[in-house]
């Protein structure tokens, strides 16, 4: 196996602490992002939507969205189970961990992706350039806010995101709230039980990497 790592970058964070979370070795390939790297050929040959994190797998595939790295890593290195166990375990993981991406992870991206001088004609991730929308830059921060408000109140309710187990939603939310913080959003105030929930999170070994 070999992952494609970017080491700023949040989308590979999650794997990171996922192979750290399952105790897996894996050769690591760091991608050059800021230098375009990711937009040469010999990066499209792995992966043609020229993103990280990208898992070359045991049978030689390449997976490039982290949920299907997430359920590989899972299946192949049971314990510690990080997508649940039961049916409705399983079920709340999924939706919780989707629901992340989708408001909370596409949100930040959408806000910083279309205000950031490094970013300017990569308003979005892939092989195609398209421009930065100021307006988007806006509406993705109040999405932001309001997810995380979301959160906050789901945290209320159970000690992690998808129950009383760690999961690879709490992995995603991890990665989420911290990036939050380049748009300069802060959890430290007026979100306790978020800022329980990342103390909590941010202290294990994984979470350093």
């Amino acid at each position: 196996m070999k992952f494609y790592d970017c080491q700023p970058a949040p989308s590979p964070r999650r794997i990171r602490i996922c192979i750290a979370e399952k105790g897996l070795d894996i050769p690591v390939v760091q991608v050059d992002l800021r230098n375009g790297e990711h937009l040469g050929e010999a990066f499209r040959k792995i992966n043609p939507q020229c993103t990280v994190p990208v898992l070359e797998t045991r049978e030689g595939e390449h997976l490039w969205e982290s949920v299907a790295i997430y359920r590989y890593l899972e299946e192949i290195q049971p314990d510690p189970p990080l997508m649940g166990t039961t049916p409705l375990e399983k079920a709340m993981v999924t939706q919780w961990d989707h629901r992340i991406e989708i408001e909370g992870f596409y949100a930040v991206a959408e806000a910083l992706r279309n205000t950031a001088k490094g970013m300017r004609n990569r308003a979005i991730t892939g092989p195609e350039n398209y421009p930065q929308i100021p307006e988007l830059a806006e509406r993705g921060r109040k999405r932001a806010v309001t997810f995380l408000r979301v959160l906050d109140d789901r945290l209320g309710h159970s000690r992690y995101v998808a129950g009383d187990f760690y999961s690879v939603a709490d992995i995603t939310g991890l990665v989420v709230v911290d990036f939050a913080g380049w748009i300069k959003l802060d959890i430290s105030e007026g979100y306790p039980n978020l800022k329980r929930w990342h103390d909590e999170v941010s202290a294990r070994p994984s979470a350093k990497l």
